[in-house]
């Protein structure tokens, strides 16, 4: 059977990057680290660093090979939360260093950009009376971290 595994390229500090998310992120683990045992166009060998790890569920690859595209929004890792402590603790370990941003979104310290969610915010833009769902999507354009009461109190209006 295939399968899929996201992969990140890291200009620099890789390792303590996956170190720092698998920390986070429970059920999470870094299952190798090695230097590329041959010359390549981004150094010499043992230079470029790869490594195999799990956020949660999702299984990643990285490399680490001094500069090519940055990241950006084309790729985020979303996290979903059950309750407000959990998205208090990731928002304010992710955004050290890094930016918040509109709707949930930050960007790490390493550039990666993040969307750290409830739970909650699906099972009520789910919810079958539009009305609920426009004022809870309303709500949540005006937020940078989500703030589940908040949504809950604009979906009871």
């Amino acid at each position: 059977m295939m399968k899929v595994i996201q992969h990140l390229w890291f200009e620099k500090d890789m390792a303590s990057a996956i170190a720092f998310y698998t920390s986070l992120i429970p059920g999470s683990s870094i299952h190798w680290i090695s230097g590329l045992p041959a010359e390549t166009p981004s150094g010499p060998e043992g230079s470029v660093k790869i490594a195999a790890f799990t956020l949660g569920d999702q299984r990643y690859m990285a490399i680490e090979a001094g500069p090519l595209d940055p990241f950006n929004h084309s790729f985020s890792i979303i996290v979903e939360c059950e309750t407000q402590s959990e998205i208090d603790h990731l928002w304010d370990a992710l955004k050290a260093g890094g930016s918040e941003e509109q709707c949930g979104w930050l960007r790490d310290r390493w550039g990666l950009c993040w969307q750290i969610t409830p739970k909650r915010l699906g099972e009520l833009m789910s919810d079958p009376d539009p009305d609920r769902v426009k004022r809870v999507a309303e709500a949540m354009l005006k937020m940078v971290k989500f703030d589940i009461a908040g949504l809950e109190a604009a979906a009871n209006g």
